[in-house]
Order: C-alpha cells, then sequence, then structure tokens
C-alpha cells in the first residue's frame, strides 16, 4: 500500500512540474534572454521595448531556454508601426531565424496568424472579420498555446487560428520576439508568462 501511495504521490509531482508556470520577463532587465542583430531592446517603466535602430534590420531577442509544448500569454502595444511577432520552436544564425511566428501587425496585417520563416512562409491568416479584435496603439492580449503538431492562437480572448502541422510538430527550439526590417517599429511587451505542459 506504502509502494501505491508513494508511486501515486510521484505521478502528481511529476505532472505538478510538467505544467510550471514561467514568467520570462522580469520587469528588471533581460535576464534570461538573448539579443540577435543591432536593433534596440531595452527595459522602461517595467515593461519591454523593442525598438528598431540605425540599421533598420531584422532583430530578434530569444529566450536562453527552449520550449516545446506550451501556453504562452503576453501584452503587447504598437507604439509606431507594430510590425513584430513572437516565434517559437526557434533556432537563429545571426539574424536569419528558422522557426514559426505568430504574428503581430497593423491592423489587417493578420496578427494572429502563423508564418513560417525563410519556409513555406504564411501557413494560416485569421479570418478577416477576426483582424478587427487588434486594439492599436492600446494593449493587447496575446495567447499561444503549442502541443505537439497543434498550435492555437487567441487575441483579446478571441480565437485566432488552429493549425496542425507535421513540421512544426518535429520542431525544437526558443521562444522569440521580432522587430521587422524597414525602420520605424515601436512594441512595448508585459506579463510575458509561459506554462510547460507536458509532452
Amino acid at each position: 500500500m506504502k509502494q501505491v501511495i508513494l508511486a501515486i504521490c510521484c505521478c502528481l509531482t511529476l505532472a505538478a512540474s510538467a505544467q510550471k508556470n514561467i514568467r520570462l520577463f522580469n520587469g528588471k532587465d533581460l535576464s534570461g534572454w538573448t539579443i540577435h542583430g543591432t536593433e534596440k531592446w531595452y527595459v522602461d517603466k517595467g515593461e519591454l521595448v523593442c525598438e528598431s535602430g540605425p540599421d533598420k534590420q531584422y532583430g530578434y531577442l530569444s529566450t536562453d531556454s527552449a520550449y516545446y509544448n506550451f501556453e504562452f500569454t503576453c501584452k503587447f502595444k504598437q507604439e509606431a508601426n507594430g510590425n513584430s511577432g513572437v516565434f517559437f520552436r526557434s533556432g537563429i544564425e545571426g539574424v536569419k531565424i528558422s522557426g514559426w511566428q505568430v504574428e503581430v501587425a497593423p491592423l489587417n496585417n493578420h496578427t494572429g496568424g502563423i508564418y513560417e520563416s525563410y519556409g513555406r512562409g504564411w501557413l494560416i491568416q485569421p479570418q478577416k472579420e477576426d483582424e478587427q479584435w487588434l486594439k492599436q496603439g492600446a494593449w493587447n492580449m496575446l495567447k499561444i498555446i503549442a502541443n505537439g503538431g497543434t498550435v492555437t492562437t487567441w487575441l483579446n480572448g478571441h480565437q485566432m487560428v488552429t493549425l496542425t502541422d507535421e513540421k512544426i510538430a518535429a520542431g525544437r527550439g526558443f521562444i522569440a520576439l521580432q522587430i521587422h526590417d524597414g525602420g520605424g517599429i515601436k512594441v512595448r511587451w508585459k506579463e510575458l508568462k509561459l506554462k510547460v505542459l507536458p509532452e
């Protein structure tokens, strides 16, 4: 009987650890993150800011840890051209990133859609009527759940897309925020949280 109880306790402990909550951004500095490229990443008023630099190139800020199955949530506010995004299961060489991006972009430019960089391009875009859920110049809540090969996104509580894909299922890597090239971009982020889901 003791062995059965111990086994149950062990399973419950493993389940709890498998679903641990992680605060990805501490509100003070970029601990746990790595900058790629020459664009600007900094903390202001407890918020994480990405801003185009003088080179006006692509820039990325990636987590030092890799994540496979997860629920990711964050808030973002587009202060200027908001062409950005959240990459998942990704890798990078210089500023050439491989993986999948949940789009963050100006109105009617498919925020919440999924794009494969240096690969197949757009895999799925939101329905036209769902583009309205983006609040320009205000805080937005983004949620991403990646579970095996299925990825689902929400914007301000509204489901935007869901996609099941074998290539995504085989992917491994970090989470990263993006600054698009072209200049003039400034986006604020806060409350970046991740719940690790069991594989």
